[in-house]
């Protein structure tokens, strides 16, 4: 599987806005994993969480990379192109 495309290169690093899911921090929900959009660093809940906030950003806002959040976590993933990459060094 190809590792890289060209939104990779379009991002830099990027913190977390949040030390959680945004909407769920608002809302009192849980999440199971975490989410860092690394063009402007929202916070989103994983796909297997039940409310899948990372996706939700990338679709409102067409953001197209995100990271993992999660302690010893490197990889990085392109909505658009359906690419993985790890480690994820957008820079």
């Amino acid at each position: 599987m190809i590792d890289d495309c060209k939104h990779f290169h379009e991002v830099g690093p990027q913190a977390g806005n949040t030390d959680g899911c945004e909407e769920c921090l608002k809302s009192g929900d849980s999440w199971v994993h975490l989410r860092v959009c690394l063009n402007c660093g929202h916070v989103g809940c994983c796909d297997d969480s039940k409310n899948r906030h990372a996706t939700r950003h990338h679709r409102a806002t067409g953001h197209p990379v995100i990271r993992s959040d999660e302690p010893g976590e490197t990889w990085g993933w392109c909505y658009v192109d359906q690419v993985f990459k790890d480690p994820v060094n957008p820079a």
